[in-house]
Parts: structure tokens; C-alpha cells; sequence
């Protein structure tokens, strides 16, 4: 199996104000890094195998401070889906989690290092923790579960269902 998991967030002031680098950095990390390892790694993948992308919440609904970031999972979303028709006469499964907002390192640094604030309508009133997404990418990785599972953008909201 292969999990493609890549995130490079530039908060935008103004979108018009967003060089060419910071475009090209973003789908750099976000889909570029996607596409060439799944490139290389597919042809060691067997049938029956699996590919796991990391999408977002902002590639399904957008996010308006951060356009850029939400365009690169956007894209990430419809790579799934079309990969996933590509492959799936070898039986590869190909998913992608797409999470609303998680705590990491980039996270912090996108809010200039405060603690998480509560999520306005989220009933969780937080952001999710890496070690609370990991288990999406196990489930979606595994035959005995998922094994007629392909195409999908799987979305872990915090029980924010009116953000898709």
C-alpha cells in the first residue's frame, strides 16, 4: 500500500497579493508529491493493494483565508477518484481522508502558535488530533474492511455535517 500524505499551508492576507512561488510551493507539496510518488510506487503495488491520499475539509468546501491550500486539495480529491478508475481493473483501492481541522505542527503555526480555540459549529469544539485521523487511513487500508471501498473522500468533521 502506499499513503500519500503531504500538507504545505501559506496563510494568504490577500489573495491577490500570492506570488507564482507560493503557488507553485503549495501544489508542489500538496499534489506534485502525490502524483510522482504514486507514479513510482504504483508498479511495486499488487492487485488487491491500496493508495491512501490525505485530502482536506478546505478541498471540499474551500476556505476562504486559505485559497490556495484549499485549490491543492481540491485537487488531491479528484486525483482519488480518477486514479481510483484507473486502477481498479487491478483490484487497488485508492481513498482519501479528508479531515476538517487538525492539530499539528502546521496548525499551530497557522494560528500563530495560540492553543486550539473552540470550532464554531463543531459539537466536538476542537480540532482533531493526529492520533484520533490515524485510524481512517487503517480502516481504508484494509481488505477485511474496506474491500469494496474505492473512489471515496472519506471526511472526518468533528460532527460538523453542515460544512460539506
Amino acid at each position: 500500500m502506499l499513503v500519500n500524505n503531504a500538507a504545505f499551508l501559506d496563510p494568504e492576507d490577500s489573495f491577490e497579493a500570492v506570488t507564482d512561488q507560493q503557488i507553485e510551493a503549495a501544489f508542489r507539496a500538496n499534489v506534485f508529491g502525490h502524483l510522482y510518488m504514486t507514479r513510482a510506487a504504483l508498479p511495486h503495488i499488487p492487485d488487491g493493494g491500496a493508495i491512501l491520499n490525505t485530502g482536506s475539509i478546505a478541498g471540499l468546501k474551500g476556505d476562504g483565508p486559505f485559497v490556495t491550500y484549499s485549490a491543492t486539495k481540491g485537487a488531491v480529491h479528484a486525483f482519488t477518484k480518477a486514479l481510483a478508475q484507473y486502477v481498479v481493473g487491478r483490484h487497488i483501492r485508492v481513498n482519501c481522508v479528508a479531515p476538517g481541522p487538525v492539530w499539528t505542527p502546521m496548525a499551530v503555526d497557522a494560528a500563530g502558535g495560540k492553543p486550539d480555540k473552540p470550532k464554531e459549529g463543531n459539537p466536538l469544539g476542537r480540532s482533531a488530533h493526529p492520533e484520533e485521523v490515524a485510524p481512517a487511513y487503517v480502516f481504508l487500508a484494509s481488505n477485511a474492511d474496506t474491500g469494496y471501498v474505492t473512489g471515496e473522500i472519506f471526511a472526518q468533521l468533528g460532527g460538523d455535517v453542515r460544512s460539506i
